[in-house]
């Protein structure tokens, strides 16, 4: 008998890391085990062991990039800009291998049978729950970034409606990420963006900051269309041919 949760074996065990790398990031931790951060790093790489053994080539591909991408993201955002500081002002090995994971674990979500047959109610209770969930941060923490990035997030849904699952799993895999690191101090936000704009002052973390994440998987993609365009054009051909076939039959 197949399991109604085709892939859990894929995203569950990102579930879990995540946890428990976060945790041995933790300050606590870190007070009674000097290299605590190390731990993360080897946790974390099993687990993206793990998962690239089980992903498509496809995935396997844009985990690859998705690696380098973030890597440089971070350097970009957290050390030049100062837009977030991590507890070692550093960025920790496990980032970068973070988020790819994450990547697959939410393309591997999406992809579930009940997931896709339950597509419109499911997009629709996300969309509500991500208004509600920044606006009650926005109302109750003065999370103006936050606010101000889920409206971005609104902007971009209207601009990708065949995606729109797809992200949306992703504003809470991010929402869950987020809350986690930021309490166990693993990384900080400042109370205003930059530390630098009084006016637009921030929870920590940021209720809508997966926008952010958003460029990096379009980041992902685009890469992965430039170095494959070969097997991108094949792709999206098969595709057309399977959408006549339905259309037809």
């Amino acid at each position: 008998m197949t399991s109604k949760l085709q892939y859990s074996c894929i995203y569950f065990p990102v579930f879990l890391v995540l946890w428990i790398g976060l945790f041995l990031d933790s300050k606590p931790v870190a007070e009674l085990i000097e290299y605590s951060q190390w731990l993360t790093n080897g946790v974390v790489f099993v687990c993206f062991f793990w998962v690239y053994k089980k992903v498509s080539r496809k995935i396997k591909t844009l985990m690859i990039y998705g690696t380098g991408l973030a890597f440089l993201g971070e350097m970009f955002f957290s050390v030049l800009l100062g837009m977030y500081e991590y507890r070692l002002e550093n960025v920790p090995i496990y980032v970068p291998l973070g988020h790819s994971l994450i990547y697959a674990a939410v393309f591997y979500i999406h992809k579930e049978k009940i997931v896709q047959t339950n597509k419109a109610l499911i997009t629709s209770i996300l969309y509500c729950a991500m208004i509600i969930y920044s606006s009650l941060w926005l109302v109750l923490d003065q999370d103006i970034l936050g606010f101000l990035c889920m409206l971005l997030v609104v902007l971009f849904l209207k601009k990708k409606t065949a995606n729109k699952l797809f992200f949306l799993i992703m504003f809470f895999m991010i929402v869950y990420l987020e809350l986690i690191g930021t309490y166990y101090a693993c990384w900080v936000w400042p109370s205003t963006w930059f530390s630098k704009i009084p006016f637009i002052t921030s929870s920590n973390p940021p209720s809508g900051i997966s926008v952010f994440y958003f460029g990096f998987d379009l980041g992902c993609l685009w890469i992965y269309k430039t170095l494959n365009a070969q097997k991108w054009q094949r792709m999206k051909s098969l595709r057309k041919i399977r959408a006549t076939k339905g259309v037809t039959a």
